[in-house]
């Protein structure tokens, strides 16, 4: 029993001494492909280990898979800023719809009229959203002067 033991170490240990420069090589074979990924150039002819480890790495800490990185998406959204109206200067104010005039905006609106001093939870219960979201909606429309807030209730501004 003991000769099978010390003859399957052995194996163990002249495989493990066989294969360690394999292992030493593939390790610097995936540092090589994922600094090279941060380099351009074409990534066709690179493994799937490597795409793995790459799309790892542009995606910063605690992003979602299929994000891109800050990187490439301020390179993906450089041709609309070329299309931008010449009167905007590039950079300055917010980018998007103004908030608080979606079509959820104009519901609320709506409901804030049709009952007036109704709560953020009633009108999120009404609506069928969440009440994080009006929390943000309200406040653009109180700034617009469409409404306004008296106690916890919002009410319609007269016109």
């Amino acid at each position: 029993m003991t000769d099978f033991l010390d003859e399957k170490r052995r194996e163990i240990t002249d495989r493990l001494t066989e294969l360690k420069p394999l292992v030493d090589e593939y390790n610097r074979l995936e540092a090589a492909a994922s600094a090279l990924a941060g380099v351009g150039g074409s990534s066709a002819s690179g493994t799937a280990t490597a795409t793995a480890t790459t799309a790892t790495r542009r995606r910063g800490p605690g992003r979602p898979r299929g994000s891109v990185s800050r990187a490439r998406a301020t390179t993906a959204a450089a041709p609309k800023a070329a299309r931008k109206k010449a009167g905007r200067p590039a950079g300055k104010g917010r980018a998007g719809r103004r908030k608080g005039s979606g079509t959820r905006a104009a519901e609320a609106l709506s409901f804030v009229q049709g009952q007036p001093g109704i709560t953020i939870p009633e009108l999120a219960a009404k609506m069928g959203i969440k009440q994080n979201y009006l929390y943000r909606v309200l406040p653009g429309l109180e700034h617009e002067s469409k409404v306004e807030k008296q106690g916890r209730g919002w009410h319609p501004k007269a016109a």
